[in-house]
């Protein structure tokens, strides 16, 4: 039986120029708003706290000292 992807979130590791997928699945969370994220629109992270970002100014936000 074949596994869809459909629905679940994928377990990522995040790189500096990319990432790796560690378990597959279609979305990942944003860290700030928890938020789903396709992985195909996926373009802001941090590789020190391994969170992913929805957009610019949220990783902005989650990255700018407080």
């Amino acid at each position: 039986m074949l596994m869809s992807n459909t629905d679940r979130p994928a377990r990522l590791h995040f790189m500096a120029n990319g990432f790796r997928v560690l378990a597959p699945g279609d979305h990942v969370v944003c860290a700030v708003t928890a938020t789903r994220i396709a992985l195909d629109d996926l373009r802001y992270w941090s590789v020190a706290k391994q969170e992913a970002y929805a957009s610019a100014a949220l990783a902005t936000e989650a990255m700018t000292p407080a």
